[in-house]
């Protein structure tokens, strides 16, 4: 199994990224939580991984936080979620946003996730309470501060959008998002955080 990749970060359209091992580019699926500590592209980046094989595909899946990389693990455990529906969990909130949630039994938080149902979120809670007593919080000091990353003025709106839909959320719903924010002028990743806490 590959457990961690060190390399090059050559491309990142959420959900997905290339990175460069050595003359080797993986593409890696990673929530957004990731996207928005990576650093610009041509540089070195470190993610946690989970490959995940099935008989129609191999996925590599990569996290900023080895913690993060566990409750995807527990996460794809429960009934009913697969690795696509947990990154999109995992985008949609922080990590220990999500255990708070369970441990206020918050169903109404979860639902407002694309791909995330009434029963979903109440296997979700249920499930997950016991698997998460020994949570302890990710560090904050790994948060890095995006908004001064350079972005493409012609291109950050439309990869906003993409990104959005990419992780389950409908066209228009995503537009709509994107478009109400007050600072059109923000790098696509802060765009993506913006929108997603309006829509949870």
């Amino acid at each position: 199994m590959i457990g961690r990749i060190k390399g090059v970060l050559l491309e990142k359209q959420p959900p997905h990224l290339l990175i460069d091992v050595q003359g080797v580019a993986y593409e890696v699926d990673a929530p957004m939580t990731t996207f928005y500590q990576l650093p610009e592209t041509g540089q070195t980046v470190v993610l946690y991984t989970h490959f995940v094989v099935r008989e129609d595909a191999q996925q590599l899946y990569g996290f900023a936080a080895k913690q993060e990389r566990e409750l995807f693990r527990v996460l794809i455990k429960v009934n009913g979620v697969g690795p696509k529906l947990a990154l999109t969990i995992l985008s949609g909130m922080s990590s220990d946003s999500f255990v708070r949630t369970v441990q206020d039994n918050d169903v109404a938080s979860l639902v407002k996730l694309p791909g995330v149902g009434k029963k979903t979120a109440e296997r979700l809670l249920v499930e997950m309470r016991d698997k998460l007593t020994s949570w302890l919080p990710i560090d904050a000091d790994l948060t890095v501060n995006i908004t001064q990353q350079i972005t493409s003025p012609e291109s950050h709106l439309d990869d906003a959008i993409s990104a959005l839909v990419a992780l389950g959320y409908k066209p228009q719903q995503a537009t709509k998002a994107i478009k109400a924010l007050p600072d059109q002028q923000l790098p696509s990743e802060e765009l993506i955080r913006q929108a997603l806490k309006a829509m949870v």
